[in-house]
């Protein structure tokens, strides 16, 4: 006797067929190695999971402490509710874009939009898809812990007028492979002038001073002048030797990276190929020299009392 089949792997097939597969099969493995790889320069683990407490992966930082409140990196996994995980490809693009959100909020530049907008529409795709391919984490971000006026997000925009250029790298047809993509690692996906350059009082980056270092950069950390001043910025040393600290953390007179800078080393910068590192040396190399020795914000204090 033929036996009828059975109806559920007809019906779960025909659900698979209507819904499509999965957003990481989706991608394709080419396509998750890339957004691997810009991940990883981009430093999303750093702001988006909790390392300290042992957080889960992109389930919500711990607090990045500024002059204007602090602020927690939220949950990017891929959960659909608590997480990015309803995000089309067009919402995620904005956001790194735009600095908007799919229902049309304004973030905060601690997210650094203004760095990441400079990304390609490619590397922007491949970064979501890795995203995507992630566990979802059930966890709700926390709320930003911000004074008056700076809680008052519809501000943002007049800021965005002031601070923000959009639109993708634009390589320098006069300059060499090599350094374009050195300014398109640092400039954008790698974002150093995020915190390597000083800030207006309004919070906006001082492109006059670019890379001339922070007194007062996340956590009330002091950022060093990485601009090839010899006096007070890194001038003194080879492109050889940024290499190394970028791959290693050490630097040329033996010290090590410390506090915010060992994470961008060891869950970024190692991760680049040596191609990468060496045309973030060259870029960095050609910089303007700026005289600027950044006094942290305690000494900054101190020095007012």
């Amino acid at each position: 006797m033929i036996r009828p089949a059975k109806p559920l792997p007809i019906l779960a097939a025909l659900a698979f067929l209507a819904l499509g597969p999965a957003p990481a099969a989706a991608a394709g493995a080419e396509a998750l190695a890339r957004g691997k790889y810009v991940f990883e320069a981009s430093g999303c683990a750093n702001c988006h999971t909790d390392r300290a407490k042992k957080g889960p992966l992109l389930g919500g930082g711990a607090a990045i402490k500024t002059a204007f409140g602090s602020f927690f990196g939220p949950n990017i996994s891929p959960h659909r509710t608590q997480g990015i995980g309803a995000w089309t490809e067009a919402q995620f693009i904005r956001a790194m874009r735009e600095g908007v959100s799919p229902d049309g909020r304004h973030y905060y530049p601690a997210f650094p939009y203004t760095s990441f907008t400079r990304m390609t529409d490619q590397d922007l795709k491949d970064l979501r898809a890795y995203i995507f391919s992630l566990p979802p984490v059930d966890r709700a971000s926390r709320p930003h812990e911000i004074a008056f006026p700076y809680s008052v997000r519809a501000g943002l925009w007049l800021w965005k007028r002031l601070y923000l250029e959009t639109g993708p790298f634009k390589p320098r047809a006069e300059k060499p492979p090599e350094w374009n993509r050195g300014a398109y690692l640092v400039e954008a996906m790698v974002h150093c002038g995020e915190c390597h350059t000083p800030r207006t009082r309004l919070g906006g980056l001082d492109r006059d001073m670019w890379m001339a270092g922070n007194g007062d950069g996340p956590d009330g950390e002091r950022i060093p002048n990485i601009t090839p001043d010899a006096g007070t910025g890194i001038g003194k040393w080879s492109a050889e030797e940024i290499v190394e600290s970028l791959e290693t953390g050490i630097l040329p007179d033996g010290d090590e990276f410390g506090s915010l800078m060992a994470d961008v080393v060891s869950y970024g910068t190692s991760k680049l190929t040596a191609e990468d590192r060496k045309a973030i040396a060259v870029y960095l190399k050609s910089l303007k020299p700026v005289v600027h020795r950044p006094v942290g914000a305690a000494k900054k204090k101190q020095a007012g009392k």
